[in-house]
């Protein structure tokens, strides 16, 4: 299956895996998410969604991470599958 970009983290479904390109904006939530292991390179998979949507369970680097997806929306990603 070809690679595809994707524009927001909130699009993906549970069970997807993506890789993280870079960030939109650089800003101190940006900087965050790239001190808990979101750098540009890293593959990541969705876990599950909370009943409503929010937050989001993802897995990256043996461990997982809650995040709200529209805060995440500033991830540029690329879906790998």
């Amino acid at each position: 299956m070809p690679k595809q970009p994707v524009s927001r983290l909130s699009d993906i479904s549970p069970g997807a895996r993506f890789r993280v390109l870079g960030y939109t904006d650089q800003n101190d939530y940006s900087a965050q998410l790239m001190r808990l292991g979101l750098v540009p390179g890293t593959e990541v998979t969705v876990v599950r969604r909370a009943p409503l949507g929010d937050p989001l369970e993802v897995r990256l680097r043996g461990y997982s991470l809650a995040l709200r997806p529209h805060e995440a929306d500033i991830l540029d990603i690329e879906v790998l599958s």
